[in-house]
């Protein structure tokens, strides 16, 4: 038995689909207009909207009243739940992150080495170039956003989806925890040049096309950034130790 051939519109619903799953369009972000859709699927409005139609059905699209289309914000709703929340405050969390964050991030650097297209390494250039520079305290958050999203299109150049959907989906977490890491060694250690380095080493590796190195360099940077808040915190816990001597 013969399958019929597929619906235009669910054709189309499969490519918005692969949009959404290759990070072409982000959660939180509106689609294009539907003439400009339909002009570049070369299929007519009514196709299109019913394509819209399925993905809103599955609650991969919403729909604002004059406003567009836009892909869900709650596709990333499942690492944000209350207990992920809960447990990136923690403060003891900090380094169990930094942690996972070698696996992720060493990985995206790998597979963005091996299958990196040109666009995606000129991306993480102009990434690299657009951050903001550190220093002033009102500056450090708008640093972990900016590096958040270096690390998305780190992972965008790796080409592998399912990596590319984890780390977006805690894309909240790993910023903050940035943040924090920034936070802390602003108040402690000037190691910002040596940090800048660092990635710049990565971004080298994975333009050069080096796997193995770009993700050394990756795990290199996490383990550095580790180390050097492990030795603020010991030395933190001997001033507390030594604060205490003085008050008995």
């Amino acid at each position: 038995m013969q399958t019929g051939r597929k619906k235009l519109s669910d054709v189309i619903t499969e490519q918005l689909e692969s949009m959404i799953l290759d990070g072409s369009l982000l959660a939180g972000e509106k689609l294009p207009p539907e003439r400009e859709l339909a002009i570049k699927f070369d299929v007519s409005r009514p196709s299109l909207r019913e394509a819209i139609g399925n993905l809103q059905a599955r609650g991969l699209v919403e729909r604002k009243q004059g406003g567009g289309t836009f892909v869900s914000k709650s596709l990333n709703a499942v690492m944000r739940d209350p207990l992920m929340a809960l447990i990136s405050r923690r403060p003891e969390t900090q380094f169990d992150l930094l942690e996972f964050r070698h696996a992720l991030e060493g990985m995206a650097a790998y597979y963005a080495a091996l299958r990196g297209q040109p666009e995606d390494y000129q991306a993480l250039r102009e990434a690299l170039e657009a951050l903001p520079k550190p220093g002033r305290e009102d500056n450090q958050r708008a640093l972990a956003e900016s590096l958040g999203q270096f690390y998305i299109i780190m992972a965008r150049a790796s080409h592998n989806m399912v990596l590319l959907h984890v780390m977006s989906t805690m894309q909240t977490m790993l910023t903050e925890n940035i943040e924090r890491n920034l936070e802390m060694l602003a108040q402690h250690v000037d190691v910002s040049k040596e940090l800048s380095r660092q990635r710049a080493d990565i971004v080298d590796a994975i333009a050069k096309r080096d796997p193995e190195t770009a993700r050394q360099a990756c795990n290199a940077h996490l383990a550095f950034i580790e180390k050097t808040l492990l030795t603020i915190n010991q030395r933190d816990s001997r001033v507390q130790r030594a604060l205490r001597r003085l008050e008995i």
